[in-house]
């Protein structure tokens, strides 16, 4: 069957394209600041925008990552954690082609432990 072929050849293309693992692990990390601040049914960008920002900054290298998981990952947990639509973030906070504008984000923006490390949920 040629259609057959098709979407075994397509569904190998994806899966060679991602080559490693993402070093972050996005189960672990706390996403109490994005759910807090980020609440439905109206989901309002000057809020969610911001808290998404804080949330998601500190790993742009790793999620701008296109041979990781590391987005599909995160994304996953945010709407497993924080029960929202798929796609939500991508529409309310669209800052251009690039995605997520993170240049003027600083890492003091998230709280932190005494070692510098974000806080996890154990």
């Amino acid at each position: 069957d040629v259609s057959g072929s098709h979407v075994s050849v397509g569904r190998s293309l994806l899966q060679t394209r991602k080559s490693s693992e993402c070093s972050v692990n996005f189960e672990l990390l706390d996403y109490s600041d994005l759910i807090n601040q980020c609440k439905g049914p109206r989901y309002l960008p000057n809020q969610c925008c911001p808290a998404f920002k804080k949330f998601a900054c500190p790993y742009s290298k790793e999620i701008n990552d296109l041979n990781t998981y590391c987005a599909s990952t995160m994304f996953s947990y945010i709407n497993l954690y924080g029960k929202y639509p798929p796609g939500l973030f991508a529409s309310l906070c669209p800052e251009g082609k690039e995605g997520l504008d993170c240049t003027n984000f600083t890492p003091t923006d998230i709280t932190s432990d005494l070692n510098g490390s974000p806080h996890v949920v154990r």
